[in-house]
């Protein structure tokens, strides 16, 4: 019975109707162009590791570019201080919140996991922290 739903749902396309071989030349890459999923996965994989040990996961440099957060030197200092302070008094998994931003920060991998613009932080509930840290 399954089978039959899957089918239903998922039909097996072998080919696309219409004409083989021709393809939309409005959406055609010129020779040397990249692809804008090809560029934007490249932005992905530079901007994982900001600069000397803190890096961001995928999710948090995608919300960083969703909510427009910019992670200037200023920034990046504070939460370099930050991290190095919740180590030093044991934290894991900890809430640190800067004049321009939020941030959840897997301490022990020097690791940015997600970022809240300071607009948002009201609507939004933390869990699972052992630690929260204000930086000025």
């Amino acid at each position: 019975m399954a089978k039959n739903i899957n089918n239903i749902l998922i039909p097996n396309v072998t080919s696309i109707p219409g004409k083989q071989g021709n393809v939309d030349k409005a959406n055609q890459l010129k020779q040397g162009q990249q692809s804008e999923f090809k560029s934007m996965l490249q932005d992905q994989i530079s901007s994982a590791s900001i600069e000397h040990g803190i890096n961001l996961s995928v999710h948090a440099a995608k919300r960083l570019h969703e909510r427009s957060i910019d992670i200037d030197s200023d920034e990046y200092m504070k939460l370099k201080e930050a991290m190095g302070k919740l180590k030093e008094k044991g934290g894991n998994d900890s809430l640190v919140i800067t004049p321009k931003a939020a941030y959840i920060v897997d301490v022990g991998n020097n690791k940015i996991v997600t970022a809240i613009n300071k607009e948002s932080l009201s609507e939004n509930v933390f869990t699972k922290i052992d630690s929260t840290l204000f930086v000025n």
